[in-house]
């Protein structure tokens, strides 16, 4: 029984000498990485002195416009902060602008949807995703559009 514990410690000796050899290299290879790391970063302070400019951007998602366009379905008032999307969904046939305002913007089911049409569930969709492909194509259109604007 003797020879079992003594074998026992000799392992837990030599468990711990791994574990410390382990700690040891993991944390000479950490400093290591630290040093390469550091070799390559530039303070921000050095950055904020040494640029004319201030190393920001704003972004402007849900900047309001002055006038939102405001549409109606169902009785309900639908407030379009965004002009792009305005002028897109504008441009739509009346039928494809009332589907996505209501499948967006009221909350509705592509079931109610089809109900509110006397059609099937699968037939909503369809127009769903039919509108939003010329929903795209106009949003695609009105970007160029500026683009044009803009190198003129």
């Amino acid at each position: 029984m003797r020879y079992y514990e003594q074998f026992m410690e000799h392992i837990e000796y030599a468990f711990a000498a791994f574990c410390r050899i382990v700690l040891r290299n993991a944390a000479i290879s950490a400093y290591r990485d630290f040093g390469q790391k550091q070799k390559h970063e530039v303070s921000l302070d050095y950055l904020m002195s040494e640029t004319p400019f201030e190393p920001f951007t704003t972004d402007n998602y849900f900047e309001q416009y002055d006038i939102p366009t405001v549409f109606v379905v169902k009785g309900q008032k639908i407030v379009v902060a965004s002009k792009r999307l305005a002028d897109a969904l504008a441009r739509l046939p009346e039928q494809q602008r009332v589907v996505l305002l209501m499948y967006f913007f009221l909350g509705y089911t592509d079931t109610e949807v089809g109900n509110e049409y006397g059609r099937s569930r699968s037939t909503a969709n369809y127009w769903k995703h039919a509108s939003l492909k010329q929903l795209r194509k106009e949003w695609l259109k009105s970007e160029h559009e500026e683009q044009e604007a803009d190198t003129l």
